[in-house]
């Protein structure tokens, strides 16, 4: 932690506090309640994905799971890091606007950043178009750790960065064996098993190419 950082978690605490009312209550919801926008977006996507083929499939089944393997990471971590709260830590900043976290649940990194950040990329993996909306999402509840007052803007810096590079690796690892198994999904004779996997993309005639010579005229 350094001089810059305590006195940037000192600035956006005091400016969390001069906020209107409504600003701050907002923010306390957002940064428990804004998790439950990624559950949702995940299950659009599963529920998209059901109609698409058997790939897109597996990356949107393999979202959640590297947003939860990207937090495991952060708990361990967490715990070899062993850094204390800004809320109990820094002297003569603001209260914190929510409950400071008792002694042990440590700072470093921000596990709210990085499920935000895993989350936001995984979610782009499975759609490219949704950077637009997860990654402002994740942005804003990095942000919100901080107006709180629960982390230091290393934190989520850090958790921001650490979703992410867990996200890309658990994707890319897992895409091919979760494809073979949406595949097996895809044809159990189970009507529950075949009603999670979907049924897929249809499957389309190939345009068999014409290398006849046009007829001479």
């Amino acid at each position: 932690m350094t001089f810059e950082d305590t006195a940037l978690y000192r600035d956006i605490t005091d400016f969390a506090h001069d906020s209107p009312m409504w600003v701050q209550h907002g923010a306390e919801l957002w940064t428990e309640a804004g998790l439950l926008v990624f559950v949702g977006l995940f299950a659009a996507a599963w529920w998209r994905a059901r109609h698409d083929s058997t790939q897109a499939f597996a990356i949107a089944a393999l979202a959640p799971v590297a947003t939860a393997v990207a937090y495991v990471v952060s708990e361990l971590l967490k715990s070899v890091v062993a850094e204390e709260r800004p809320c109990r830590a820094v002297a003569g900043a603001a209260v914190s606007l929510a409950a400071c976290p008792a002694h042990g649940d440590w700072s470093f990194p921000s596990n709210h950043a990085t499920i935000a950040g895993a989350a936001a990329v995984a979610l782009t993996l499975v759609r490219r178009a949704l950077l637009w909306l997860t990654a402002p999402l994740a942005l804003l509840m990095a942000f919100s750790r901080v107006f709180v007052g629960v982390h230091y803007p290393h934190d989520v810096v850090a958790g921001l960065a650490l979703g992410t590079v867990v996200a890309l690796g658990a994707v890319r690892l897992g895409t091919g064996p979760m494809t073979r198994l949406a595949g097996a999904l895809r044809g159990s004779p189970a009507p529950a098993v075949r009603w999670v996997a979907g049924p897929g993309r249809p499957n389309t005639p190939t345009a068999i190419p014409s290398y006849e010579m046009p007829a001479e005229r």
